[in-house]
C-alpha cells in the first residue's frame, strides 16, 4: 500500500465520519446559503446547530427526547 493509497482511505474515512456525525451539515447550509444568496447573512456555527436542535425537538417525528 502506498502512502497515496492511504491518504486516499484516510479521506474517505473521514467524509465517512463528517456523513455520519452530521458535522458537513453546517458545511453544506454555508454553501448552499452564498449560492442562492449571496447577501445573506450566514448563521454562525454555533446558531445553526442550535436552530437544527431546535427544529429536532420541536417535531416529534425527528425521533423521542426524554429530558
Amino acid at each position: 500500500m502506498t502512502l497515496t493509497d492511504v491518504r486516499r482511505a484516510a479521506g474517505r474515512i473521514r467524509w465517512y465520519v463528517r456523513e455520519l456525525t452530521g458535522e458537513s451539515a453546517y458545511d453544506r447550509y454555508v454553501t448552499h446559503t452564498r449560492s442562492c444568496d449571496p447577501g445573506a447573512p450566514v448563521m454562525t456555527r454555533r446558531e445553526f446547530e442550535r436552530s437544527r436542535t431546535d427544529a429536532r425537538e420541536a417535531d416529534p417525528r425527528e425521533g423521542f427526547r426524554c429530558c
